[in-house]
Formats: C-alpha cells, structure tokens, sequence
C-alpha cells in the first residue's frame, strides 16, 4: 500500500474519531478539511457562538502495541504549521459570514488510535495562541 494513502487513511480515521470525540462534548461540526494552497483546517466547530479550529494529529501504536512514550504528535505543530494555521484562519473567517472580528479558539487534538484493539484515546491541547 502507499505510504502516503495509508497516512491519509490514518487521518481520516483520527479526524472522524476526533469529530465525535468533540461532538459528544457539546460542539457542533460546520466543516472538515476546509483547504487552499496555502493550508487546510481539520475540523471548523461552533460552540456557545465561538467558532472552534481543531488541529488534528493521530498516531497508531507500534507493533508491541506501544506508543512512543517520548512522541507528542502535538509537537508536529511547530513554527511552520502555525504560520499555516493563522493565514488559513484568517481566510476561513474572511469569507464566512462571522468575518475577521469573530471569536474564536484554535486547538489540537491528538488522537491515539490502537488499531489491534481498535480503540483511542484523545489528548486535549486548548486554545492554543499562534
């Protein structure tokens, strides 16, 4: 198989996981994989009249059915990404009805998904400043 359709397959499956893990705490998803050249947003979610950016990022465990004790995908959201996230938001609300004043919060969420017991964990990472 592809390296990069199984990675896709793997962020897929990470974003739907991520999608009702937001869903069952109140949020409502107006929008996934939101794109242009320049950036995507992963999930675009409302909640008590904020608009609501999730970052997504998913890891599989190893073969031992382990995750890196020392791997944080959170940290794969370095100074690049974040760079990427503020044009793509501001884009994103330039052509919302909400516009450029809206409040919002940017978050990422870190989906730990062990594919033997097919079960995942979810690791909150709130309102992150870009």
């Amino acid at each position: 198989m592809n390296n990069d359709l199984h990675n896709r397959q793997k962020g897929n499956l990470g974003e739907d996981i991520a999608c009702k893990y937001i869903e069952n705490l109140g949020f409502t998803v107006s929008e996934r994989n939101f794109q242009r050249k320049w950036g995507e947003l992963d999930i675009i979610a409302e909640k008590d009249n904020i608009v609501h950016f999730f970052e997504v990022k998913s890891v599989t465990n190893t073969l031992s059915g382990q995750f890196f004790d020392s791997h944080k995908p959170e940290e794969n959201v370095d100074s690049w990404k974040t760079k990427h996230l503020r044009r793509i938001i501001e884009t994103y609300l330039g052509y919302s009805s909400r516009g450029l004043d809206a409040n919002f919060q940017v978050h990422v969420l870190s989906v730990y998904m062990n594919m033997q017991s097919r079960k995942a964990k979810v690791r909150w990472l709130k309102n992150v400043i870009l």
